[in-house]
């Protein structure tokens, strides 16, 4: 079992580089989700939705509440986008991933991690204890590294997006003729960077959340869990599916820990964190329409 703070710095620096080598698809989806033009009054809203993220994860975080900032991102652009272009901002194609990806975390999530841990318990069954305790120790400090890699893959393109959407509304970049878009290195170096620091510094209060409050997993589950979690988060990302990598993580964790018995969940802390995700896509697009419209009123 790794310290916390051993933990945290693993996390960062696959964060880091998750963000390097799985490619653009999810920027490229994140990135078009709104259509908001070019100019000034663009610029506002953009930086307007963005505002609202922020509102919303620095509070979540305050509390130690694992929120999607992925569905906060989303969200954020849409009501910002609706503030100056109605629904005609909206890209339906790349919002119909945005669904996709909202059952993938939900309920897939779960399944699998159910699952997933039955298998283990199946193959372990006859393997003597102590050399499986030993197996499942080491790996998963391998399945965490794992998930953290998919983890930036996942989130750090979603904000990769949106840096390059913010660019080429003020005429510096452009989207490729198909749609895709071709990501400076220095747009990827500081998202990366920001990732791996947002995680040393901010990660210790989710984690507590999440792997003590809500559920106590023993290692097999532990790495059950981690293994489906960052598959689907891979397989999604080179898809271009956003998906919101919290609740991937914390229904794949739920659905380990009720695998044994459904009392293992505490459902008291599942429930607050489920009315928070229920909560962030109406409370972020709210946001968003609200910051864009007073910004640009003020501006």
């Amino acid at each position: 079992m790794l310290k916390p703070k051993v933990a945290v710095i693993l996390g960062a620096i696959f964060n880091l580089l998750g963000v390097f080598f799985m490619g653009t698809a999810v920027a490229s989806t994140t990135a078009s989700i709104v259509n908001i033009g070019v100019g000034q009054d663009a610029l506002i809203t953009l930086g307007a939705a963005q505002l609202s993220i922020v509102i919303w994860a620095v509070s979540a975080w305050r509390y130690g509440i694992p929120t999607s900032e992925s569905h906060a991102l989303i969200a954020g652009l849409m009501g910002a986008g609706i503030s100056l272009n109605g629904f005609d901002a909206f890209n339906w194609q790349s919002f119909q991933k945005v669904l996709i990806g909202l059952v993938i975390s939900s309920v897939v999530g779960f399944g699998l991690g159910y699952l997933a841990t039955k298998l283990t318990e199946f193959i372990c069954r006859r393997k003597n204890r102590r050399k499986t305790e030993n197996f499942f120790s080491v790996g998963q400090v391998v399945s965490a590294s794992l998930m953290a890699f998919s983890h930036g893959a996942q989130d750090g393109q979603k904000f990769m997006g949106v840096f390059f959407l913010a660019l080429t509304i003020g005429g510096v970049y452009s989207f490729n003729a198909d749609g895709t878009m071709t990501v400076p290195f220095w747009i990827m170096l500081i998202c990366s960077v920001l990732m791996a620091v947002g995680t040393s510094v901010g990660g210790y209060k989710i984690i507590k959340s999440l792997g003590i409050d809500m559920v106590k997993l023993e290692k097999y589950q532990g790495f059950s869990a981690e293994v489906v979690a960052s598959g689907s988060m891979i397989a999604a990302t080179l898809f271009g599916i956003p998906l919101s990598t919290t609740n991937t993580k914390a229904t794949a964790m739920m659905g380990a820990g009720a695998s044994r018995s459904i009392g293992n969940v505490n459902w008291t802390i599942a429930k607050d964190m489920i009315i928070a995700w229920i909560l962030t896509f109406p409370a972020c697009l709210i946001l968003g329409y609200l910051s864009a419209s007073l910004f640009r009123w003020i501006l």
